[in-house]
């Protein structure tokens, strides 16, 4: 019978992949730990880690043991909770991976408030827009915007992530106003390195454009504060441009072309089952927060006075003869 303990230091050195970190961690010497883990390989009939001099990493059958293990140990987790609490407060350190600008806009403002309710809660929160392993990282969710791909981690939608081409009035007036997609092309369009395709939902279908401009960058923040800039154009979501499209700061281009609706904020976490109580709180403290109409889009008007104009100066044709833009059909797809 295999003990609570070897799973939690499995559990450890494969989220941390290291022995001595894992040792620090729990308080015991890398030598106890490495033996506890050839000790869990032996009982099980099967190597869990693959080691060299530098590195120890997984094996397939290691991280589908490891996925288990998780369930394992939330499921005690739980029942401690259950025991001790009745399950009625919420508590221990909530560890969450949120992107740098919508964090900043959309979850810290709130987190005073989410605190106050839940006071046995501490929030450990990594700030960053590269996308992190929640697993092998140790956290328990991670606020993840854009389209998810297929994955074995369970997705909760929060809310929708809205999307407008968008350009200062100053920038428009200087370099003129697109009237079609294939006026882009002679635009200083800005994105980031996850951002190299815009997909985009027009009056005839779905269309992907891919931006030419003189500036990249791998984060999402500074590519808006370019934009705000008068830089170029950009693709902007609602969370984050809303206040400069209210005060005029921004204008929408070519607003009838939006940014796909399968784009969403989404709470990505490890497992259905399971969930502990200071997840599911979390979640749907955000659920209520934002919701399918968010509170960043009320009262915001999207149109533009030059979307008129626009459809009447399309030129037939010449979006599909554009090297730059690929319209698509969703349908061919």
């Amino acid at each position: 019978m295999l003990s609570i303990g070897d799973l939690e230091i499995f559990a450890r050195v494969a989220r941390t992949g290291n022995m001595s970190a894992a040792g620090r961690e729990m308080g015991l010497a890398p030598a106890v730990i490495s033996k506890r883990i050839s000790h869990l390989e032996t009982k099980l009939g099967t190597r869990l880690f693959q080691r060299t001099t530098r590195q120890l990493t997984l094996t397939e059958t290691g991280s589908g043991y490891f996925k288990r293990v998780l369930d394992i140990l939330n499921l005690c987790e739980e029942a401690e909770d259950f025991i001790s609490r009745g399950n009625v407060t919420p508590r221990g350190v909530l560890k969450v991976s949120v992107p740098t600008t919508f964090s900043r806009l959309h979850v810290a403002p709130h987190m005073y408030a989410f605190l106050a309710r839940y006071p046995e809660i501490r929030l450990d929160f990594q700030v960053g827009d590269a996308d992190v392993d929640i697993i092998r990282d140790g956290f328990d969710l991670a606020i993840r915007i854009g389209e998810l791909q297929d994955s074995t981690l369970v997705a909760r939608r929060l809310a929708p992530d809205t999307r407008f081409m968008c350009a200062t009035p100053a920038y428009l007036a200087t370099f003129g106003t697109p009237h079609d997609l294939a006026d882009l092309e002679q635009h200083n369009c800005l994105a980031s390195a996850t951002d190299e395709i815009w997909k985009l939902q027009g009056p005839k279908g779905e269309h992907h454009v891919r931006p030419q401009g003189k500036v990249r960058s791998n984060s999402s923040d500074f590519v808006g504060g370019l934009i705000l800039s008068g830089a170029g154009i950009g693709m902007l979501s609602t969370w984050d441009a809303g206040p400069a499209l209210r005060d005029g700061r921004l204008r929408t281009v070519l607003p009838e072309y939006a940014g796909v609706k399968s784009r969403a904020v989404y709470a990505v976490y490890p497992s259905r089952e399971f969930v502990p109580a200071k997840v599911g709180i979390f979640i749907d403290f955000l659920t209520q927060l934002y919701g399918p109409d968010p509170y960043w889009e009320r009262d915001l008007n999207l149109s533009s006075d030059h979307a008129t104009r626009g459809k009447a100066r399309r030129r037939r044709g010449a979006v599909l003869a554009s090297p730059l833009v690929r319209a698509q059909s969703a349908g061919r797809r």
